[in-house]
Order: C-alpha cells, then structure tokens, then sequence
C-alpha cells in the first residue's frame, strides 16, 4: 500500500529579522516548519552561514587558514579576505580584546576598528560579538552601534545583567538588532525574550542565542533545548519563542583538545591538527542547523563552505 504523506503545517512562524542593508541584507527566520522540513512547506530564508574575524587575527600556524589570509596585513584587510569566503552570508567581527580580563581595549579602539571592518568589507552584513564580560559589552555595543547607525548590525549577545542598556541603545537609539543569550534553557530564552519586550523592544529587532557547545560536550542538551524551542514557537504559537536563533559554533568547536592538540601531542590516529578543528566545526554546525539554528557562525572558510553547500542540497 503506498504511503499518503500529510504535510505537517502550523498556522505560526518564526518572525523575520533582516541584518544589513541593500541587495547583501540577511534575513533570518520566516518559516512555519521544522528545520530543513521543506517538504512539508517552503522554507522562505534557508539558514545562514557567517564566518568569524577576531580582532586578535587568525590563526597563522594553520597552514590552510595562513594561507587564506595570505597578504592581509590588518584586520579589516583579514575581514575582506573573509567576506570573499565561498558560503559566506556575513562577516562576524569578535573584539575579546575588550575583555578587561584579558588585554582590555579601549572602547575607542574597539569602535575604530569596527568602523574600519564595516567599511572593509561593505556591503556585506555585519554582526558585532562582544568580549563576553557584561559590563564592558554594555557600554561598547552602544558606542559601536553609534559609529555604525544605519547599517542594521546586530550585536551579540544582550543577557540578562545587560540587555536594558543594550537593547535600549543599539535598537531604540541606533536602530541595530540585539542578539539576546540565554543559558540553554527554554524558559530562560522566554524569560529574557519577554523582559526585552516589555522594556519596549519589539522583537522583530531580536535574534536568539541559546547558548553554545561543541559536539561531543554536552551538545546534547543544547540540541534538546533547540528542538523543544522551535516545538513550542510553532506547534503552541509561542509568540516570545518565535524568533531566529543565531549560534556561533566556531568558538566552541575550535577550542575543544582535538582541535587544540598539535600533531606531535595527539593519540596516533588523530590526524592533522587543523583538519581536526575543521571536521569538530563542521560536526558541530550541521547539527545545529538541522536542530533549528537559523545562522552559524564558523571561523574556518572549508567549514563555511561546506556548510552552506550542506544547507543549499538540503533546502
């Protein structure tokens, strides 16, 4: 007996949140289905796939990734580079030198380059990720989104110490978008989606992120935390769950050991060590966006690529 199979539609959707301006523009989320359920129902802005610039610069001792930013000797001439990366949708610039922990930047520095880096590599779509320290990112995100005021960026990420001086600034006063991180729980995102809105912030100006892992390191749960978020947006019509969620996946899978052990310290077998970094980034992001992750942020171009040649074959 053949099967008759019943398209599974919801009478809800993800909202839509655009990132950049002009013909490049980004739009993440829109769709009524499950992730890469296509046959069920068109899905309207596939995933994207971001590649990431640290303001440290790349790392130069893996030759494939040397060889990449080959001449590019400044880091807006290292965010052009990756702009031009096969897959790319946005160029995604990480300032952890603010981190007062670490070598503490100055505000001023840090908004120079990111003026420089939008510049370099207009009209691509620029996202904005902070030093992780929440006081610090509160008042850069609001100096960067001044020098930036026009360009739609989004920044990453608002939590729950910061998101009033962030959300207020970036959206309210320099029309950006706020990228809002919660610990992965589903009724932590709720929580902190639902304090954003009654601050005053509509939330098509808001783009999820609910946490971040490797595969392999407890990844399990933050999948599991995906799967009931997207469930609850559109099979509950949860309107403060039913926004993007943007992950930047390079971060975690790029500094696990079997992408950090140098060949001469790994198990036999392991293989090269950039190699290892690229197949952990891709692991890692393929999963992520067949959980409901609407864009992913990766650091190597072979990942970038693959992944998004992955979602074009998927979609």
């Amino acid at each position: 007996m053949p099967l008759k199979r019943v398209p599974q539609k919801f009478n809800a959707s993800i909202r839509e949140v655009a990132i950049g301006v002009g013909d490049k523009a980004v739009k993440l989320g829109g769709e009524s289905v499950y992730p890469l359920y296509g046959f069920d129902d068109p899905i309207k802005n596939p995933p994207k796939v971001g590649i990431e610039v640290s303001d440290k610069g790349p790392n130069r001792d893996l030759p494939g990734l040397a060889k990449f930013y080959e001449g590019a000797k400044s880091i807006p001439e290292v965010a052009k580079k990756a702009a031009g990366a096969k897959g790319a949708s946005f160029v995604s610039l990480y300032l952890e030198s603010a981190d007062p922990n670490g070598d503490n930047k100055s505000i001023e520095e840090c908004v120079k380059l990111a003026k420089e880096v939008a510049d370099a590599i207009a009209p691509v779509p620029l996202v904005v990720q902070g030093c992780k320290n929440e006081e610090k990112d509160a008042q850069l995100f609001n100096k960067v989104a001044e020098s930036l005021e026009g360009k739609n960026v989004l920044f990453i990420s608002a939590k729950e110490a910061n998101y009033k001086q962030i959300a207020v600034g970036v959206v309210q006063a320099y029309h950006g978008k706020i990228g809002a991180e919660s610990a992965v729980d589903l009724n932590l995102c709720k929580q902190l989606n639902t304090v954003i809105k009654q601050a005053g912030i509509e939330l098509d100006n808001v783009i999820a992120n609910v946490g971040q892992a490797a595969a392999g390191y407890g990844f399990e749960y933050l999948i599991s935390t995906m799967d009931r978020i997207k469930a609850a947006a559109l099979a509950q019509n949860d309107a403060f769950l039913q926004v993007p969620i943007i992950t930047p996946a390079g971060q975690e899978a790029w500094g696990v050991k079997e992408a950090v052990t140098a060949e001469a310290d790994a198990p036999e077998g392991w293989g090269p060590q950039e190699q290892r970094g690229i197949d952990m980034e891709i692991t890692t992001a393929a999963a992520l966006v067949a959980a409901g992750s609407n864009a992913v942020i990766l650091r190597h171009p072979k990942s970038v690529e693959t992944i998004s040649g992955l979602v074009s074959a998927l979609v």
